[in-house]
């Protein structure tokens, strides 16, 4: 054990001549949370490395050669099947592996393995064009992990998955050499350098061709989906040594190499789409209607079984009938595309002439309605969470995908529902790619109580028999090998093709140091050892199956944790206090995970729920940050805090008045020192207070005017209003900042609104004693929650008194607030309000009212996360459109990280969530947001003059022409 120390250690010393020591992580904290992906393994890494390029690879590599120490790669995490953990060295891509190339207008695309899936078909859509992949975690998946396990998807199937449409590739081998199979020059080397391994290759393939029954067997094994080993069909598609490199790349999961680019070839993404879900008596029927549409003009049949629409049949929205369906039905979602209206409509004909006589449980037809589309899609794809939603606490969820011949599809799904119920897993769902007879089967697992790790291993055993063996099938058909199916490859593919996987092994990867026990093992128990721990730690988190399908929109990602890693270190500080009798080493980890955890957990934690947006069970992970900072900061531990708050809450006129008189001292420092000694004086004095003075930037807004007070008012306003009446809350941020001195707009917020509602003719109510109104969120934030509600119960009392009781719509300038101010009216008040923010203000009330010109500018469009949550979005974008000639809406940037007052307090988060927005934004006039505190972020970090979209909207607008 001292000498492996030994050897951690001096790679760190030997890696630091090359990368920074912040990008080599090995404290225990962030080791566990970095090292989790979402299978149900756990290993911790001795060492994480966050590598930029291809030059910093190289070096770990060959020094971990010189070591002899293994290393393992990884991308997003999502991976299901224990292939991107270790407890040795982990390559972890940040966010510099998202070079993108477009080719051929969209024919093919270069991607670098740190692009998400969904990414790359957003910047193909103009072309009418998409990956071949698809995978169901798309939008959260990388590149990388869709390559090297060959990911398939719903509308995939065979034909454009990574191994057949990937034309080109740049890869980096154990020894740390390179090779772009694009660049004629880099292959002529490397036929050079790696004549010997090339050979190999070739020889292998040639003995194949000359080995009858071994080919028969790999061509019938990939004419189904099968990820199970390496990819053998390059040794009989194939006959050049480069072309069979390549090939194996595909699906090798990390263990013969790193793809640092790859190109692929690009299909058609058909416009115009159309989906049925069809209900069948059983098992037999609804595979007889799979084989005719087989050659039917689909893009996508989903098997679900009864088991599995159970699932679902009680969440919000299903269609009533899920709950009437006999217990031996079966349902197909059949998907039908085409580029065409008129082409669409031929393939439903045909279609429906196809499965015309085989009986349904209900009449069907196709809907081409989105939301009903939506709906069909959304029950398939929920399958899997709500599993996980439901499960004990301290269980897993399993998830295997298994592949059938189609034509013994029926008798494979009776034979495994029979497995399951024989070992003990009655709530076990079935559900799959019907075309392709892919299954995948979920289950809840535990491995705490006696036995259960030896029912799994009966139920696993079996299962590979039943697949492998009897029905001649695919273990894994899209999912990749991993650690969990290692022990059954030479069961599947015979002892022949096992042996020459090993060889294919031995050739790249000689000394076994490239991820190994993946897809390749002898120790036949692996898929039973290593199994992760998941304990009890929060009501509020103990759904979470560490999917990781959060990370791709948390603005920490790249500086602390994500919510997934948060979880993993709240479960991990659980599991640890839950001990009876700790020794040194527990107690020790215990106090340096709880200390870590207050910067890297809590303080850089925005709250912003996003990830709730892309969690399956919809776990919002600022709700448990928010109630341990109520712990940290609240309750009879800190009486000092809650009587701050409490003061705060009851004098905030007074509090707010002395903000606006700091920023009217800052704002008048800054004309006389000038920005530049403003900013030392700033970071002079933030660091000696030890970070507690506040940050202060360019983009640091003056004191804003209070021009609502003049529209203190009786609640019915004036009855002559042309347009109606408008209770107008300004919230706290804007009644404090108004513009900065580089703005584009010398106007607040407040004077843009009041302009904009006057110009439509509106009369504008504004609460009586506004100035000491608050939704809440600023105290909820801090876990001061006793403050929150109070100011939250004083805002609602307020606004139902000036809305006359909830008949005039209340407005609110700043999107969180009013998110936060709308959730406490809907859950505490019996009066209806009708709160809007500006976007919905202008499209539902002024826009009739108004005569829009669009102006010609080039406008940066910043949605914030409580727009997003509102499922606004779109309507953002709409009216943006409207009002100006073109927008840049950065799809790189979700939250900006500024998080109320976390943008002045822990400036990193916004900066580091905002690091590539000046990219994005390039060539961009100005920007628009709809909350005050974030556009000073994105002002600060963009180098343009961000602010309200109701400024652009009225320097776009006259008022319209009355009757």
């Amino acid at each position: 054990m001292a000498e492996r120390a030994d050897a951690y250690r001096a790679l760190r010393e030997a890696l630091s001549l090359h990368i920074p020591d912040e990008r080599l992580i090995h404290d225990a904290l962030r080791t566990l949370a970095y090292g989790t992906d979402a299978s149900f393994y756990r290993l911790i890494p001795k060492l994480v490395v966050r590598v930029h390029d291809e030059q910093e690879l190289g070096h770990v590599l060959r020094e971990c050669r010189v070591r002899k120490l293994p290393v393992t790669f990884r991308a997003a995490g999502t991976s299901l099947s224990g292939q991107a953990v270790t407890d040795s060295v982990l390559i972890q891509l940040g966010g510099e592996w998202r070079g993108v190339e477009i080719l051929e207008q969209g024919n093919r695309i270069r991607l670098q393995p740190g692009v998400i899936g969904a990414r790359a078909n957003q910047l193909l859509a103009p072309f009418g064009r998409k990956i071949g992949p698809d995978p169901a975690s798309i939008n959260s998946c990388m590149i990388g992990g869709i390559a090297a396990n060959n990911a398939s998807g719903m509308c995939c199937g065979t034909a454009h998955n990574s191994y057949r449409t990937v034309e080109d590739m740049r890869v980096i081998l154990a020894d740390g050499s390179c090779l772009d199979t694009a660049d004629r020059h880099s292959v002529a080397a490397f036929r050079k350098s790696h004549a010997t391994l090339l050979a190999s290759l070739e020889k292998m393939a040639d003995e194949i061709r000359h080995d009858t029954p071994l080919a028969e067997r790999i061509r019938h094994k990939y004419r189904l989906k099968n990820t199970t080993g390496y990819s053998l069909n390059a040794l009989v598609d194939y006959v050049d040594g480069l072309e069979i490199l390549k090939h194996l790349m595909i699906g090798s999961e990390g263990t013969l190499g790193f793809i640092a680019s790859i190109t692929y070839r690009t299909v058609v993404e058909e416009a115009h789409k159309a989906a049925a879900l069809v209900y069948y008596p059983n098992i037999d029927a609804a595979c007889r209607a799979t084989m005719l549409l087989k050659q039917a003009p689909v893009a996508a049949v989903e098997l679900m079984d009864r088991a599995a629409l159970r699932s679902v049949e009680n969440e919000p929205g299903m269609p009533e009938v899920l709950r009437q369906l006999p217990e031996a039905s079966v349902a197909l979602l059949i998907d039908v595309r085409g580029t065409q209206l008129h082409e669409l409509e031929a393939r439903m004909t045909e279609v429906g002439r196809v499965l015309a006589d085989i009986a349904t449980c209900e009449p069907w037809g196709f809907t081409q309605d989105p939301a009903r589309y939506a709906l069909y899609w959304k029950i398939r794809k929920g399958l899997f969470p709500a599993v996980g939603a439901v499960r004990d606490v301290g269980t897993t969820v399993i998830i295997e995908d298994v592949a059938f011949p189609i034509e013994r599809l029926a008798e494979g799904v009776g034979a495994l529902t029979e497995v399951f119920q024989r070992h003990g897993y009655p709530e076990a769902i079935l559900f799959g790619h019907a075309l392709e007879g892919n299954l995948h089967f979920v289950f809840p697992q535990g491995f705490e109580r006696d036995g259960e790790v030896e029912r799994y291993q009966g139920l696993m055993d079996e299962v590979a028999q039943l697949v492998g063996q009897e029905y001649g099938g695919s273990l894994k058909a899209e999912h990749g090998t991993g650690r969990n199916m290692a022990p059954y490859v030479e069961l599947e593919w015979g002892t022949d093709a096992y042996a020459l996987m090993w060889r294919i092994k031995a050739a790249f990867d000689p000394d076994n140091l490239l991820n190994p026990d993946v897809i390749l093992s002898r120790n036949a128990r692996l898929h039973l050892e290593n199994l992760k721990p998941l304990p009890a730690a929060d009501p509020l988190v103990d759904r979470c199956i560490e999917c990781g399908f959060c990370e791709s929109v948390c603005p920490s990602k790249n500086l602390s944790l994500t919510p997934r890693q948060r979880i993993v270190i709240r479960r991990e500080i659980a599991r640890l206090t839950a001990l009876e009798a700790p020794d040194a080493e527990q107690l020790s980890l215990l106090t340096a995970l709880k200390k870590d955890y207050a910067y890297q957990g809590m303080e850089t934690c925005a709250g912003d729920g996003l990830c709730a947006t892309q969690c399956p069970v919809g776990i919002n992970t600022g709700d448990l940050i928010r109630g341990l900072r109520h712990d940290e900061n609240a309750g009879d531990a800190h009486p000092g805090k809650v009587k701050v708050a409490r003061w705060t809450g009851e004098h905030f006129t007074r509090v707010t008045s002395g903000m606006r008189g700091v920023l009217r001292l800052a704002d008048g420092l800054n004309g006389i020192l000038g920005a530049r000694n403003m900013q030392r004086l700033s970071d002079m004095a933030r660091k000696c207070s030890g970070g507690q003075v506040q940050q202060w930037t360019p983009s640091m807004p003056a004191n804003a005017p209070r021009p609502y007070i003049k529209h203190l008012a009786q609640p019915l306003g004036r009855s002559d209003a042309p347009s109606g009446h408008v209770v107008y809350f300004p919230s706290c941020a804007t009644r404090v900042f108004g513009a900065a001195r580089e703005d584009r707009d010398a106007r607040s917020v407040t004077e843009m609104a009041l302009a904009l509602m006057d110009k439509a003719g509106f009369e504008v109510v504004v609460p009586q004693g506004v100035d000491s109104l608050c939704c809440g969120m600023a105290f909820q934030s801090k876990g001061q929650f006793e403050a929150g509600d109070g100011k939250a119960a004083e805002l609602a009392a307020a606004l139902v008194t000036a809305s006359d009781g909830g008949r005039l719509p209340i407005f609110c300038d700043t999107s969180p607030c009013l998110a936060q101010a709308q959730a406490y009216a809907q859950e505490h008040l019996e009066v209806v309000l009708t709160l809007v923010e500006p976007v919905e203000l202008v499209l539902d009330y002024l826009l009739p009212h108004l005569t829009i010109e669009p102006l010609a500018d080039r406008v940066a469009v910043h949605i914030t996360c409580s727009s997003v949550r509102m499922g606004l979005a779109d309507r953002f974008i709409e009216l943006a459109r409207r009002c100006a000639q073109e927008i840049v809406v950065p799809e790189e940037i979700t939250c900006c990280g500024f998080a109320g007052d976390k943008g002045f307090s822990t400036p990193e988060l916004n900066a580091s969530a905002l690091k590539d927005l000046r990219s994005e934004v390039a060539g961009c006039d100005y920007g628009v947001s709809n909350s005050r505190t974030c556009e000073i972020g994105l002002s600060e970090h963009s180098g343009l003059s961000y602010q309200s979209i109701l400024g652009l909207v009225d320097r776009a607008s006259r008022p319209a022409a009355r009757l």
